[in-house]
């Protein structure tokens, strides 16, 4: 396999890339994709196997049940960011080792169903927080130590909305690869 190919499965929807400015349709997709994502995750696992569960999406990457898995984490965490930045004066959050994160037993070997739950319920939360911000407060912002700097509210959110993408995609391009559908 070729670099070209390995970077197209690492990355099937390009890399995230901060936009200059975020409008508020950017916005409203962005948070329409956050509302959509745990049925589409759901969708994409719903028929795996165990075998398949446990296939990489590409060589040397996670397999689908530790990308279930790392969404959640993810978002999880994430989450919690946008609700620190939205009661606190730009907090320095925590970071926190996702590669470490998808080696712990809970994401390598446990159902993905557990995730799956949990995604529904925080993004509906997730999704009711976002609709009813002011727009002023998508510049509310946190520190993360490893960037060392601040990072908008919009700027995580069209970040989101990237990895949210970005994991389908994995699955799907896995899927279309193994003729899996």
């Amino acid at each position: 396999m070729t670099e070209i190919q390995l970077e197209q499965l690492k990355y099937p929807v390009g890399k995230w890339q901060k936009p200059e400015t975020i409008t508020l349709e950017q916005l409203k997709q962005y948070i329409a994709t956050i509302a959509l994502f745990p049925d589409k995750l759901r969708k994409q696992v719903a028929l795996l196997n165990q075998g398949q569960l446990d296939t990489p999406y590409r060589p040397g990457g996670w397999s689908v049940r530790q990308v279930v898995h790392h969404c959640a984490d993810s978002h999880l965490n994430s989450f919690i960011r946008f609700k620190l930045a939205l009661t606190e004066d730009k907090p320095t959050v925590k970071p926190y080792d996702e590669e470490r994160w998808a080696e712990l037993p809970d994401a390598k070997t446990m159902p993905v169903e557990p995730s799956l739950l949990l995604l529904d319920g925080l993004h509906a939360r997730w999704t009711h927080l976002l609709t009813n911000l002011q727009p002023e407060q998508f510049a509310y912002s946190f520190v993360h130590p490893q960037q060392q700097r601040n990072m908008r509210l919009d700027e995580i959110l069209c970040l989101y909305d990237w990895h949210c993408r970005h994991h389908l995609a994995h699955i799907t391009t896995l899927k279309l690869s193994q003729d899996w559908a």
